[in-house]
């Protein structure tokens, strides 16, 4: 009997091993939420509605900014990444000319979202339910940029490295001007700059202040600030975040940000970030549906032009649903030259850089 037990204990572990192997396989082969995302080209064809929190959910019934417009430019077009709630579009577009009407030469347009959000394949942690959109602090040029400068203008850093302050030959009352308008806007409830430009708001802004409690010191945004607008009607599911704390934020909490803490490297640099672990499980349920969900039949047809006024998007292929019509006016409508659905080249593309080892 002994020697049954030596002799079958090896077979049985191996066998145990291969079921335990087994059982396995389906968790570790779940594909990830950034993957199945990051592949989708076009929105969900539904009502706009967003899908749990800004750094963990979805969004359906998005929308694109058209690549050009009076007081704006899309930079880097490859990475479709010019998608939002209805709500976001109008807002990007509102600022373009209320901002051009303040002395803003223009807009340049980072990135909002995917078509359908979720997690990115690169780059930001939020920007996930169409509510975030980046805005360069670069003016828009005088001549309209090809797609290739798109791809490959640097951003222009206002901020010093070394000392995290605002470089003076570089800073405007202009600038002050384009995020004070950006703010002034109700739906807006934060607006993430670099703790050097906070700083600098801090120490010029002159008279009425309020609005500075909206701006809000974070790691990176040196060359862009961030948009988060709130949870929009019709999107029950959405996940608010927490108000801004009382006062103009010139006070200890930005002082902490020129100390040495926030500058240390990350005690665990090598922590792999949420988006490269979340799966379909992670996100809201409704998120499987919007994965799911048909294509409107071109980018261009679920394009805002914005006036308020419709006209019916251009005929699906056949087999798919018809896409809700478009809201345009009729002008703006995708260069023959711009493909936004090129693969991203290898071109050293500025991103919001996190906490410093991270």
């Amino acid at each position: 009997m002994k020697m049954l037990q030596r002799a079958w204990t090896p077979l049985m572990a191996a066998a145990f091993c291969v079921l335990t192997g087994l059982a396995a396989q389906p968790a570790a082969a779940e594909e990830l939420a950034k993957d199945l995302f990051g592949a989708k080209k076009l929105p969900a064809v539904a009502a706009p509605q967003s899908f749990g929190f800004y750094s963990k959910g979805c969004f359906a019934g998005g929308v694109a900014i058209p690549m050009d417009g009076p007081h704006w430019e899309v930079m880097r077009p490859s990475r479709n990444r010019r998608w939002g709630h209805p709500a976001m579009i109008g807002l990007i577009e509102k600022l373009s000319r209320d901002a051009a009407a303040d002395g803003w030469p223009g807009l340049l347009v980072g990135d909002i979202s995917q078509p359908r959000g979720g997690p990115m394949l690169t780059g930001h942690a939020s920007h996930q339910i169409g509510l975030d959109a980046d805005i360069w602090l670069t003016p828009m040029p005088d001549n309209r940029l090809s797609t290739n400068q798109r791809e490959k203008m640097s951003a222009t850093l206002l901020v010093d490295e070394k000392t995290h302050l605002v470089k003076e030959a570089l800073w405007t009352p202009q600038h002050a001007r384009l995020l004070k308008r950006a703010a002034s806007y109700p739906e807006v409830e934060r607006i993430l700059v670099n703790p050097g430009i906070k700083k600098k708001l801090c120490d010029t802004v002159k008279g009425d202040r309020a609005w500075l409690r909206k701006i809000r010191p974070f790691w990176g945004h040196d060359y862009h600030f961030h948009i988060r607008i709130g949870c929009q009607p019709g999107s029950p599911d959405c996940k608010r975040q927490e108000a801004t704390v009382p006062g103009d934020g010139c006070d200890q909490s930005l002082a902490w940000w020129f100390t040495d803490e926030p500058w240390r490297p990350a005690k665990n640099p090598d922590k792999p970030k949420a988006r490269e672990l979340m799966t379909m499980a992670s996100l809201p349920r409704e998120c499987r549906a919007v994965l799911d969900a048909p294509a409107p039949s071109s980018a261009e047809a679920a394009t805002y032009h914005g006036d308020g006024r419709s006209i019916a998007a251009a005929a699906p292929e056949p087999a798919v649903a018809a896409p809700e019509p478009a809201i345009t006016d009729g002008a703006g409508a995708l260069p023959a030259s711009v493909n936004a659905f090129a693969a991203t080249p290898e071109i050293g593309i500025p991103l919001p850089r996190p906490r410093p080892g991270n």
